[in-house]
């Protein structure tokens, strides 16, 4: 808050009353006047068992219109966002959202369908969700999609219900763990443990890549799978990814490749070809839909044609030129989520390949790796860089050489909100200490980027006691950090 409120403790529950951010209740306020009932009263003492009945008529806010609209009207504009400004978030590549497939999404002829009106009825719908199929496996290389899952940590958890089903119905059950890289997706290891395995990580070199010999020695008959993200969250490229891969499946595991960073990839290379088994995508990272907020997203799983029968129903099939949904698949480990998936997200994500092209889709991963680099070459004398293998679409520094000053991590994150800017991914990825993870994304021009690059030379020449005091400038100062882990609050009225 901007200044200190003056809480009391009412009848209502914590009040703020100077400024008057979140209580705002008064008697009589009133926002609304609802029509008379056209409902016949009920014995409710009759209708529901007296358990269920209210003893006492809670307490809702008392409020107008104009306090409502204010309110929210103000909170939004405290909010920062992609539109707003820019996001640099290193491994969640916050990138611009392109109004254009709002623009389709919300069309009347998608955004209103029923999804239990028949596949008749719904043909153009399907016919574009099986296109987005095929395009999603040439961008992948591999055979098979589904756009089912509802977010990226949800596409992860189904590759990995499918590793297991495909062990078990190979009669390989005592494969009960699952590799993980120390450089992957910092989900993998949950995903793994919910689907029922052990994890084990594997270290990584000190060029910030995959240690083959460590792969080699934990490779046994109880390695159900890798879990590998490329280019890892470190921001570099697996060099030797097809010897990776060849490594796990020689001795009959599968590889399951991370898409978080695909927007370094998209029209260069293709994780099938380099021997993954299971892909997920993340549209909001690699296709411009929205990110955040708690809402629906949609992470889409691609797989080799042997893992296929294993996807969830329904199925989208095509005969001649009309489509279907099939149900009746006979080793299909069943559904993942109700209906097909997140349709307006997936249209989103159509829209913009659409929009883009092979060619576009191309130009997206060289100008997100060409502004990492540039922002790497502006930056490699002022900040320490853990590793001198070439970064790919993200930045990875420390603040080894600002340690001297007394100036941490933390405080050159704090400074940047003071600067205009949204901090960068900090303490991760684990593997190195007091990270800074930049992420510009291939939609940042180099005007911005030049920005927040003298944002950064700025804040590291200042005294180490006025950053600890930072940020100044927000509606939130500096919190404790420890104690917002600790002991969350989860309500505005803790």
């Amino acid at each position: 808050m901007e200044n200190k409120a003056i809480q009391s403790q009412g009848k209502q529950g914590l009040i703020l009353e100077e400024p008057f951010l979140f209580e705002q209740s008064l008697p009589d306020s009133i926002g609304v006047v609802l029509p008379e009932s056209e409902v016949d009263e009920i014995d409710i003492e009759s209708a529901l068992p007296s358990a269920l009945i209210r003893k006492d008529i809670p307490q809702f806010p008392m409020l107008s219109e104009q306090q409502v609209v204010r309110h929210f009207t103000r909170l939004s504009t405290w909010n920062y966002s992609v539109d707003g400004g820019f996001y640099p978030l290193g491994s969640c590549t916050m990138k611009y959202n392109p109004k254009l497939n709002e623009v389709v999404a919300n069309m009347s002829g998608f955004a209103d369908i029923h999804p239990y009106l028949p596949d008749e009825k719904v043909q153009g719908i399907l016919s574009i969700l099986w296109d987005l199929e095929q395009y999603l496996q040439e961008i992948s290389g591999l055979d098979a999609v589904s756009l089912q899952p509802a977010a990226g940590s949800h596409g992860e958890l189904l590759g990995i219900l499918l590793m297991r089903n495909y062990h078990k119905q190979n009669g390989d059950s005592h494969r009960n763990t699952i590799l993980v890289t120390a450089s992957a997706h910092g989900t993998n290891p949950s995903s793994a443990a919910m689907g029922g395995y052990k994890v084990k990580s594997l270290p990584i070199l000190s060029n910030g890549l995959t240690n083959l010999q460590a792969l080699q020695e934990s490779m046994t008959e109880e390695i159900a799978g890798l879990m590998i993200t490329n280019p890892s969250t470190c921001g570099l490229f697996e060099a030797d990814i097809v010897a990776i891969c060849k490594i796990v499946h020689e001795k009959g595991g599968l590889v399951y490749f991370d898409g978080a960073n695909m927007n370094a990839l998209l029209g260069k290379a293709r994780p099938g070809d380099m021997g993954a088994d299971i892909l997920h995508f993340n549209t909001h990272k690699t296709f411009a839909t929205p990110h955040g907020g708690g809402g629906p997203g949609a992470g889409p799983i691609a797989v080799v044609a042997k893992l296929k029968p294993y996807l969830p129903t329904p199925h989208i099939v095509k005969t001649n030129e009309s489509f279907k949904l099939e149900y009746n698949v006979d080793q299909s480990i069943g559904k993942v989520r109700s209906f097909y998936g997140n349709i307006g997200v997936l249209l989103r994500a159509y829209t913009y390949i659409r929009t883009l092209g092979a060619s576009g889709l191309e130009e997206v991963a060289e100008n997100a790796v060409l502004n990492a680099r540039y922002l790497a070459h502006k930056l490699q004398d002022t900040f320490h860089m853990p590793f001198t293998t070439p970064c790919m679409h993200e930045v990875l520094l420390t603040d080894e050489k600002q340690t001297e000053q007394g100036i941490t991590t933390m405080d050159i994150a704090k400074a940047l909100l003071d600067e205009g800017f949204h901090p960068p991914t900090v303490y991760f990825p684990l593997v190195v200490k007091a990270a800074m993870l930049i992420e510009p994304t291939e939609t940042e021009s180099k005007q911005t980027i030049d920005l927040f690059i003298a944002a950064l030379h700025k804040i590291i020449k200042q005294d180490h006691n006025v950053l600890a005091s930072l940020p100044t400038k927000t509606k939130v100062k500096r919190v404790d950090e420890v104690s917002a882990s600790r002991t969350p609050c989860y309500t505005w009225y803790c």
